[in-house]
């Protein structure tokens, strides 16, 4: 479900589970924190790319086994994606997204974690999360588009399609050839690991546990598995 690949200091992680739009399960979601972070401590690495199989980068969460998760179940599962979110926002290397068709969710979530997020044309974002109550990335993503936007594109539901995305600094480059881009993209960099985190810590505060203590006073709210059902319901009554 997750493939890895190794060439000259860029290793490549690219989510494997086409048939379901690549969205994250709980060992998608482990396999990248683990790999992630083994890259973060491999000191000949300079990049880490993230990319998807198949039509779509990351379709979101994947809760196809909603029905016979708890409140508990689900709240460590978002524990553990925003750890994972958090482990790729403060890497001490350059770090990658490439997407094609959807990046929606904990997906655009991850997306907005990296450093440089180049899309396709066709690309989509969405952050539906609030809608059943869940404060996750958003401060992330404020860092990224501004406070307005932010809370206009997760309060609303709202999508924007790629040339949107890249216009207001959810995308740094908007590509019609990714591979090419990437090519070029993932040269090594002119600074070392440690420059590059004291750049980090100039231009980004820590709040990690801030981050986390949100999402998890969101969550915990009694109700959590009724409040997704009651929005996949309201989706689905829209489709």
């Amino acid at each position: 479900m997750l493939q890895t690949h190794l060439e000259d200091g860029v290793r490549t992680l690219t989510l494997c589970r086409a048939e379901r739009g690549n969205a994250l399960n709980p060992a998608l979601v482990d396999a990248l924190l683990e790999a992630v972070e083994e890259a973060c401590a491999d000191r000949s690495l300079h990049t880490l790319v993230l990319r998807g199989d198949g039509r779509n980068f990351c379709t979101g969460f994947d809760l196809s086994d909603l029905d016979a998760a708890s409140d508990g179940d689900l709240l460590h599962r978002f524990v553990r994606i925003e750890t994972l979110l958090a482990a790729l926002w403060h890497a001490p290397l350059r770090t990658v997204a490439v997407v094609t068709g959807r990046a929606w969710g904990a997906g655009a979530d991850l997306m907005a974690a990296c450093d440089l997020r180049a899309a396709t044309p066709g690309a989509s974002f969405r952050f539906p999360g609030a809608g059943f109550g869940l404060v996750l990335g958003t401060r992330r993503l404020a860092a990224r588009v501004g406070v307005d936007a932010a809370r206009r594109l997760v309060s609303e539901g709202l999508t924007w399609g790629a040339q949107e995305a890249c216009e207001r600094g959810l995308l740094t480059d908007l590509v019609d050839a990714p591979d090419r881009w990437l090519a070029s993209a993932s040269k090594p960099l002119p600074v070392d690991r440690a420059t590059l985190m004291q750049l980090h810590r100039a231009t980004r505060d820590d709040r990690r546990d801030e981050d986390l203590a949100a999402l998890v006073r969101s969550a915990a709210l009694p109700g959590l598995k009724q409040r997704i059902s009651a929005y996949r319901a309201r989706q689905s009554a829209a489709s």
